[in-house]
């Protein structure tokens, strides 16, 4: 448990947020692997499957992410509780948590539901729609499981235990990549079905993990003071309003910055396959260095949420701070190895020399991409411990959609400067948002005279 104060040392806070973090890591990880494997195993079978779970894994992903967004306001108000001494708490907002969560997986399959039946309006490839919309009814399925798992996930995460995240996850992969290779391939007497069978495999993957974490917590006595399973709860307004006032400005945020990047990608996509190309290779790169802060942006928001809880306002600042600092550091030790190994990281993607050409000229400039990145979601995960999320999310908006976007577009569109210039508008958005939620956290994190020891 972290509830206990470590030494007030830089090196103390620092040990104590990679304990916290290294868990998470290994969960993005996992999840990335899941999202390789689908790729690869949908493209031995066809280029068609590859661009159904393509197609309808991006519509997924940001329907997705708004729901995940909106539960992760229990990570912060977890930690806040039992910071104060209110374990009990815990556990009425879990189950409050529960109760959103089966609320929002089915807004989210109706959205998903409606987006699937428009994707001829959108451009889609006719040959495409039917199996990326059959793929998005079979992974629609376990948004009830996963929305109820991600409830008891992030209040793990907010009492500060995250191990049985990790190994959650680690099964997940296991029992999603054979999933795959059983109904995408037909194996075992099942029909091969394909782009659906990966989303099935998804599905039921996320019902093996919703019952893993029951099993978990039901049988770790770590977590019986927090009667998770101690009586029934109705829905109580007052709890779910904190959970919806703290979580819909979070989903927003992370739907901006998930959104952003799509449609830089669509912009990319105007200008011909090459650029895609390249431009894929770099962001996949960034993608997976990026797990890292943003395992650490999550064990910010707990170890500040128990400062607070404590009633320790200079002790949070000064965790946030060297949070921060150290998702700054991570991402500059990525940027050097980007500097360094930029013409090997490219030829490991792909052996055309015009492709391996541009993304060695696009992961030069995510040098700056990448530290902007590591600064802004440090941030974003202190200020999540202080439960402050509706400027954030303004902050967010503002800097994606009216500065990043329309700046990438009169650039690489417009004025026909390429994809270079397209990246320039996005390194602008990022470190723009760099700027503004550290110059936030700043001003929220700020103690009155009258508390100074």
């Amino acid at each position: 448990m972290t509830q206990a104060r470590d030494s007030d040392t830089i090196t103390g806070h620092a040990r104590a947020l990679l304990v916290l973090a290294g868990p998470l890591i290994f969960n993005n990880l996992a999840i990335a692997g899941i999202g390789l494997a689908d790729t690869v195993m949908a493209g031995r079978i066809s280029t068609a499957d590859l661009a159904a779970v393509a197609v309808g894994g991006s519509v997924w992903a940001v329907a997705f992410l708004f729901g995940l967004g909106v539960l992760m306001a229990m990570s912060p108000i977890a930690a806040h509780a039992l910071g104060a001494g209110k374990s009990r708490e815990v556990g009425a907002y879990t189950r409050q948590c529960l109760w959103l969560s089966q609320v929002l997986a089915a807004l989210v399959a109706a959205v998903i539901a409606l987006i699937a039946m428009a994707l001829d309006d959108l451009g889609v490839d006719p040959e495409v729609i039917p199996l990326a919309s059959r793929y998005l009814s079979a992974i629609s399925w376990g948004l009830p499981a996963m929305y109820a798992y991600l409830s008891l996930r992030y209040m793990s995460e907010g009492v500060g235990w995250t191990r049985p995240i990790m190994y959650v996850a680690g099964l997940s992969l296991v029992v999603n990549v054979f999933g795959n290779w059983v109904l995408m391939y037909g194996k075992f007497g099942f029909p091969a079905m394909g782009a659906v069978g990966c989303g099935a495999a998804s599905a039921i993957s996320m019902w093996v993990m919703l019952a893993a974490m029951m099993l978990y917590v039901g049988k770790q006595p770590r977590y019986r003071r927090f009667r998770l399973a101690g009586r029934f709860d109705p829905p109580d307004w007052f709890r779910l309003r904190e959970l919806l006032s703290l979580g819909l400005p979070i989903g927003i945020s992370v739907v901006s910055e998930a959104g952003l990047f799509s449609a830089v990608g669509l912009l990319m996509a105007t200008l011909g396959a090459t650029v895609v190309a390249a431009h894929q290779i770099a962001i996949n790169y960034a993608a997976t260095m990026f797990m890292v802060p943003l395992a650490l942006h999550s064990a910010l928001t707990v170890r500040v949420g128990h400062a607070l809880g404590r009633g320790e306002p200079q002790l949070a600042r000064r965790i946030g701070l060297i949070g921060i600092a150290m998702c700054g550091v991570i991402m500059a030790c990525s940027a050097l190895v980007m500097l360094v190994l930029r013409e090997p990281i490219a030829a490991f993607y792909t052996g055309d020399s015009e492709v391996r050409k541009l993304a060695v000229s696009l992961l030069t400039m995510g040098m700056i991409f990448q530290i902007s990145d590591g600064l802004q979601v440090g941030a974003a995960g202190a200020l999540r411990g202080y439960k402050d999320t509706r400027i954030p999310m303004l902050l967010n908006f503002g800097s994606y959609w009216l500065a990043a976007f329309p700046l990438a577009w009169y650039l690489g569109v417009e004025l026909e400067l390429g994809p270079q210039a397209v990246w320039i508008g996005l390194i602008a958005g990022l470190t723009l948002t760099a700027l503004t939620l550290n110059a936030r956290f700043a001003l929220v994190s700020r103690v009155p005279a009258g508390a100074m020891a």
